[in-house]
């Protein structure tokens, strides 16, 4: 059974907010916005966040009072924040009003920011770090997650940035004589040879909403057979999920799902649970974005040991047109400059941002981001560093697979990944239902 949901969200905050007369359309309710945008700045650096998030607000004051105190000494920082669920309707009417502050988180749904960008609200960051001398400040696997998220412009920084991948039991593997399989044939060889010991291969979430990490490995799979643009092809209508090679990767995991690789009934399975499963040592494998680390470096949760977890990426499609290389990323939620708030205060705040953001927040956050890291960071936990070094040693990232989905298809998608982890749906009707829902 293929599961549907619902549809328009964000149309309808935009006609219900042109309804009752705001001039909050970036293409205008009635009207041009963005041709009388203010040029000198704000006297103080505001920024809007959301209460969800609270780690970009804590590295920001952190900068403000510790490295950047007397660059920024006459630009304070003033915080305001707004309930993620109703934060793009409240940046639509800031733009609508042209007020945007200086700092934002660029919007939930990518396609907003890129209309906030083309309609002129917001500063193209690549441009802006050259004029502070701050070029190159960016990482680029951060810079090509974000490229790619947003029709190739640099308009965002990288708060955050993970890396996705498959996390592996060491001492499983190696009481298998499993080595680390290079291929995707040769991880379908090591889930049979450990399902014939007894040993559930991978752990998976696939109840309700959680079947995203089943979907990854699709999107993966695209990646790697078809390659890097393959699901860019999909957004702009040059192909179709539908199409034999999309339909090829839903079918491998599907055929994974009917021989029980994911265990016997993944769509019981939260994404606590299949932690935990992880964790305790009941599944051999994992494929998670590394702000499991968090959960990776708590011994209170991770019975295994840090010590004993190892990272593969997604292993290569044989004769595909992808590579090993090209390692899943996202950027969590990315951080944006308007240009009606763009003056001394945000180039001396960019500036510094630029220079220390990436240290403070993993030195006191523990959290990897897209900057580079200026200033060694000492005793960090093992698997951070790994991490640490492979996002700056990635040439290139790739995407998602919803990432340039509808909010339906995306839905769709996720919460169908169980039924695939299961077997119970083919890979032809899981990518039928998502390509009905792109249209």
């Amino acid at each position: 059974m293929i599961i549907k949901t619902a549809r328009k969200r964000r149309q309808a905050v935009l006609a219900g907010l042109c309804a009752l007369g705001l001039a909050v359309s970036l293409s205008g309710c009635g009207g041009d916005s963005s041709s009388d945008q203010p040029t000198g700045g704000q006297a103080e650096f505001s920024f809007l966040g959301m209460p969800e998030n609270t780690t970009v607000g804590s590295v920001l004051s952190t900068v403000a009072a510790g490295p950047c105190a007397s660059t920024v000494a006459d630009y304070p920082l003033k915080s305001s924040s707004q309930p993620q669920a109703s934060y793009d309707q409240q940046l639509q009417l800031l733009a609508g009003q042209n007020a945007l502050p200086s700092l934002i988180f660029a919007a939930n749904t990518p396609s907003l920011a890129i209309e906030l960008h083309d309609g002129g609200y917001l500063v193209d960051i690549d441009q802006a770090l050259a004029e502070v001398g701050a070029a190159g400040a960016i990482l680029p696997a951060a810079e090509s997650v974000l490229r790619s998220l947003y029709g190739g412009d640099l308009f965002t920084l990288p708060a955050e940035f993970n890396i996705e991948g498959i996390w592996y039991n060491k001492q499983i593997l190696a009481d298998h004589g499993i080595g680390l399989p290079a291929t995707w044939d040769e991880l379908t060889a090591a889930n049979q040879k450990l399902a014939d010991a007894g040993v559930q291969p991978f752990s998976v979430a696939g109840s309700g909403g959680d079947g995203w990490n089943v979907t990854r490995l699709v999107g993966n799979y695209i990646f790697r057979s078809l390659g890097a643009d393959a699901l860019s092809q999909v957004a702009d209508g040059k192909a179709k999920l539908t199409d034999p090679g999309y339909v090829a990767a839903a079918e491998a995991v599907s055929a994974w799902g009917q021989a029980g690789y994911f265990g016997p009934a993944p769509t019981a399975v939260d994404y606590a649970t299949a932690m935990n499963t992880f964790l305790t040592g009941q599944a051999a494998f994992y494929y998670m974005g590394s702000w499991a680390l968090a959960s990776f470096n708590d011994p209170a949760q991770n019975q295994i040991g840090a010590d004993n977890i190892g990272f593969l990426s997604f292993p290569n499609v044989s004769g595909g047109k992808g590579s090993a290389d090209q390692v899943p990323a996202n950027a969590g939620m990315p951080l944006a400059l308007s240009t009606a708030g763009y003056g001394d205060g945000a180039k001396a705040w960019l500036s510094c941002l630029a220079q220390n953001y990436g240290t403070v927040a993993l030195r006191d956050m523990g959290q990897i981001t897209g900057f580079r890291v200026n200033d060694p960071v000492a005793d960090l936990p093992a698997l951070t560093t790994e991490v640490q070094d492979i996002i700056a040693n990635a040439p290139s990232s790739v995407l998602w697979f919803e990432a340039l989905f509808s909010a339906q298809a995306t839905t769709t998608a996720q919460t169908n990944g169980g039924l695939l982890a299961e077997g119970s749906i083919s890979g032809a009707e899981f990518m039928d239902a998502v390509q009905a829902d792109l249209g």
